[in-house]
């Protein structure tokens, strides 16, 4: 008998252990690690202040890429909280998490809310900007979620000054001042990728669309498309002003068909392969897109070792 309950007690031991682990697994695909290619903006500004470059400077921005990670989390977990009802008609986000039903909901939010509290903290410590920034981020993406993803053009424009609020943080964690020119290209380059996201979701869900963002009944190819290009040809445009205009080498400029081939490249995925839904994905899965991002990087950093 006591062997037997000794038996029992070590099967509900390994259970107990199998079931945090798997709680541990999926409260950590909840924060969505695959997105986190979008925070990589944070170190913009590192590569843009070569001369501000030391451990310290890295150490801080590193650290700002995971509290923007972790916040960007606490989000997902909200937006998902909110709309896991209308994620279960999604033939991709059904398999969410808690739309799935795998996670559960209140449990997640707790978690998130430590998450916040303990990146708040940290970042406070970093610079106390970066907190309030971190804050800003955060009401504005619940804002969002609760509301502003229901109205048309100011949804997208959310979308944009979340990338914008990431290049500001990277200033912030290093102490440099970001210039007008990049925050203008930043916030075009971001608002392109969120329309091309807007036009691959009413393509994906176009005959359902009212069952999953009620908002996708407002727009309408025609009028994203009109978007895209007015977007498109405003960030080569500013972007080549930047390199000659932002008081840095004009030798900068020589990065100008990098940006121009990125941008046509994903203009093929959006209208030819009805691709864009996960620009995060693109990077990686994409290898022209891929090829471009690391040349262009690799220039800049020469062209400033160099030239400045």
């Amino acid at each position: 008998m006591k062997l037997q309950a000794s038996h029992t007690a070590d099967r509900s031991e390994a259970y107990q252990e199998v079931n945090q682990s798997s709680v541990i697994r999926l409260l950590f695909k909840q924060l969505r690690p695959k997105q986190w290619t979008k925070n990589l903006l944070v170190f913009a500004a590192l590569i843009f202040s070569l001369k501000a470059i030391n451990v310290s400077a890295f150490v801080n921005t590193l650290t700002t890429f995971f509290l923007f990670s972790f916040v960007s989390g606490c989000v997902y977990i909200l937006n998902d909280y909110v709309d896991r009802e209308a994620d279960r008609n999604h033939p991709v986000k059904k398999f969410r998490p808690m739309a799935s039903g795998a996670l559960n909901p209140t449990g997640a939010l707790m978690f998130g809310g430590i998450l916040l509290v303990c990146s708040l903290v940290v970042s406070y410590m970093i610079n106390p900007l970066l907190m309030l920034l971190l804050v800003v981020y955060f009401a504005m993406n619940v804002s969002y979620s609760l509301k502003l993803k229901h109205v048309v053009i100011m949804d997208i424009m959310v979308i944009a000054s979340g990338f914008v609020l990431r290049a500001i943080a990277g200033g912030l964690a290093i102490n440099v001042h970001l210039t007008p020119w990049f925050l203008l290209c930043t916030m075009l380059l971001s608002l392109f990728l969120a329309i091309g996201k807007r036009r691959h979701e009413l393509f994906l869900l176009d005959k359902q669309k009212d069952a999953h963002r009620k908002v996708l009944d407002k727009y309408s190819f025609t009028l994203l498309d009109q978007l895209t290009s007015i977007v498109a040809t405003a960030t080569i445009i500013s972007y080549s002003l930047f390199t000659f205009t932002a008081g840095r080498t004009i030798y900068l400029m020589w990065t100008i068909p990098f940006v121009i081939y990125g941008i046509f490249r994903y203009l093929y995925l959006i209208h030819i392969e009805n691709k864009g839904g996960a620009p995060d994905r693109l990077l990686v899965e994409d290898k022209h897109i891929l090829v471009t991002v690391v040349l262009y990087v690799a220039s800049v950093l020469s062209i400033l070792l160099i030239f400045e």
